[in-house]
This record gives structure tokens, C-alpha cells and sequence, in this order.
């Protein structure tokens, strides 16, 4: 559990945006490790099995909560809410290009953090955990047009916040951040 926590809730939170209901879900994936226990123990696939039972708890929350959440999640939009757990990244070679990393890594999650959920929810299985096009229409219950316009209005929208932060000079280098996101 303790190897893995750091990575079942940031996986969380990327999908749900929602500390709570974050641990929640992190919560429930590890219920379900233990209930997997003995086969998992020595397994040197327990990461990926906890990542994507962490990934369905997610979607499985979200679809089942959606007009909840969307309402809860318009209102939170605006507002400066305490920053959550930062994700994991690999270490770069010196210090002032960790802190800089760090920085870039930090606004790009607030700003994921705050676009809604039609929109961050194919961006994050996009880009952050490698699902293609049609695994996300299949997981998400829709069409493949509906799932690449969803990518495309989340990158344009996460690229406009991205700049409207880097232009209040919370960062450096504006198009170093809006290329992490993929666009």
C-alpha cells in the first residue's frame, strides 16, 4: 500500500478533481487489492492492476454522480481551492530544473484541475494514461467525434488558462508549458 498510495490517488484526482471523493476512490481500489491480496502479493504487475481498477473506480464514480458533480464542479470552477497532492514526475539533473519542472507540473494540474469534467476526463485518459481515441468512447459510453471534440476544446481550453497564468507571471516560458500538455 505504501508503495503504491501516491499513485492510486494522484490517478484519482486527476479524474475526479476532487480530493475527497480522490481518496474515496483510493480508498475503494485498495479494498479491492485486498481482496486480491494473495494473488497480487508477488505480482509484478500489482501497480498496473491498482492504476487501472483506480482508473474504472474514477470513471464508475463519475458516470455515477455526473449531474452531482457537474453542478458541485461549476461552482468550484472559479474559486481558489487548496492545491491538491502534486503528481509524480520523473527528476531531472540539477536543482533549478527541478524547481522549474516542479512549477511548470503544478499550473498545468491546477489548470486541469478546473476545467470541467467532459473536458478533463478524456484529456487526463488521453494524454496522462495513454488511452487511445476509442478506449475512451468505449470506457465513457460515447462517440468517437464526441471524444476527440472533448480532447480538442480541453487542450484549447487548458492552453487559454495556461496563458492566462503565465501572462500574470506565475511561470516562465508559456509555450514550454502549453507543449506538456500536448498541443
Amino acid at each position: 500500500m505504501n508503495r503504491y498510495q501516491n499513485m492510486v490517488f494522484s490517478t484519482a484526482m486527476r479524474l475526479l478533481a476532487n480530493p475527497t471523493e480522490a481518496e474515496d476512490v483510493a480508498q475503494e481500489a485498495f479494498l479491492r487489492a485486498y481482496e486480491h491480496f494473495s494473488s497480487l502479493r508477488e505480482s509484478p504487475t500489482a501497480g498496473g492492476w491498482l492504476k487501472t481498477v483506480t482508473t474504472n473506480l474514477s470513471l464508475n464514480h463519475l458516470s455515477r454522480y455526473r449531474a452531482r458533480w457537474r453542478f458541485f464542479s461549476e461552482l468550484s470552477g472559479g474559486s481558489d481551492e487548496d492545491e491538491a497532492e502534486t503528481p509524480e514526475f520523473a527528476a531531472p539533473e540539477n536543482l533549478a530544473e527541478d524547481l522549474e519542472r516542479s512549477d511548470r507540473h503544478q499550473l498545468v494540474e491546477q489548470a486541469l484541475h478546473k476545467l470541467p469534467a467532459a473536458q478533463r476526463v478524456p484529456l487526463v485518459l488521453y494524454h496522462l494514461e495513454g488511452f487511445r481515441y476509442e478506449e475512451i468512447a468505449a470506457k465513457l459510453k460515447v462517440s468517437l467525434g464526441k471524444v476527440k471534440t472533448d480532447i480538442f476544446r480541453g487542450r484549447e481550453a487548458l492552453r487559454k488558462r495556461l496563458r492566462g497564468q503565465l501572462d500574470e507571471g506565475v511561470g516562465g516560458g508559456g509555450q514550454s508549458v502549453a507543449t506538456q500538455t500536448g498541443g
